[in-house]
């Protein structure tokens, strides 16, 4: 049962990071980030009152609602932010490759800051993990100077080359920026979680505080974009029905089903082989990039995610 839900879960997220990258090429990824947090909210409220009677957890402790409202503004606020905007400048199944660092972060937050030991075999799985990403995330930037030097020598005018040239710089530091920005969703998703441990001490409710991130998150980012007089806006661009239609889906899959999901896998198998199941998203997402993208995947791209999961997994599991 909770292998299943985990296999389910990494697919779930997978269709997830798809349709919000859609609906941020319509829309733009803050708009995204905003409205899927609403959509995110109404679904978790209906369904707390279906399991609980309450429609939100109204009678919890304010320390959960401090630690897990801190968490959700980290993660959910900051940290999917980046990756939204990730998804937008290097594609969905990079950006949520670099998401599979969140254990290696995590294991090394917990070294640095908790003074746990790191073994021998975590090292090397850091090692493996963070290679195999860098393997991947360093192919676009090498692939593209053969055709481009050759572009250049067959075109004859410099006004041309020029605009190329600018293009090709232009489109590297977008490249660059994107993987900055993957790096800071990862961890923005590693100190989440970390902070909401503290806030599920005592069995709380998964689903209470998974709401309780959600609340506090969207309560969060709209006050932000009513301080910067962006809600007229926001509203105004999501006329797109078609980009509408995407957040649904995508808010239905991720943080809803995606999430409630991740609680049952949790729940019913070992936490490292659920999170290892749970992590397979770059793996789902390479057919996906092929046919939804049209974006070529490359044999070194399969190699360096399978190796980057390895190193992953072997922290999950030790």
């Amino acid at each position: 049962m909770g292998e299943i839900a985990a296999l389910v879960t990494s697919l779930c997220w997978s269709l997830t990071s798809v349709q919000f990258t859609l609906a941020g090429r319509k829309i733009g990824s803050k708009v995204v980030n905003r409205v899927r947090l609403i959509l995110a909210v109404i679904y978790l409220s209906l369904a707390h009152l279906l399991v609980y009677g309450e429609l939100w957890p109204v009678h919890a402790d304010l320390f959960r609602w401090g630690w897990l409202g801190l968490s959700g503004t980290i993660g959910l606020v900051i940290g999917d932010a980046c990756l939204f905007q990730a998804f937008l400048f290097i594609g969905t199944r990079r950006s949520m490759l670099l998401m599979t660092l969140v254990p290696v972060i995590s294991t090394l937050v917990a070294w640095a800051w908790l003074g746990e030991t790191l073994h021998p075999i975590e090292i090397v799985a850091v090692l493996l993990a963070v290679g195999g990403v860098a393997w991947v995330v360093s192919e676009r930037k090498r692939a593209r100077n053969g055709p481009l030097a050759e572009g250049e020598r067959a075109r004859s005018e410099r006004a041309r080359s020029e605009r190329a040239r600018s293009e090709r710089a232009r489109s590297e530091r977008h490249y660059g920026l994107g993987v900055l920005l993957g790096l800071g969703g990862a961890l923005g998703q590693a100190l989440g979680l970390v902070i909401a441990k503290q806030g599920l001490i005592g069995d709380f409710p998964s689903l209470s505080a998974t709401l309780i991130r959600m609340v506090v998150a969207s309560g969060v980012i709209w006050l932000l974009a009513m301080a910067r007089g962006q809600v007229a806006e926001t509203w105004h661009v999501l006329r797109e029905q078609k980009a509408w239609w995407l957040l649904i889906g995508g808010a239905l899959s991720g943080p809803f089903i995606g999430v409630w999901l991740s609680m049952v896998a949790v729940q019913n198998a070992q936490v490292g082989i659920a999170s290892t199941l749970m992590a397979l998203s770059p793996i789902i997402l390479i057919p996906l990039d092929r046919w939804v993208f049209h974006e070529q995947v490359s044999s070194r791209s399969v190699a360096g995610t399978v190796l980057a999961l390895a190193g992953t997994a072997i922290i999950l599991l030790t």
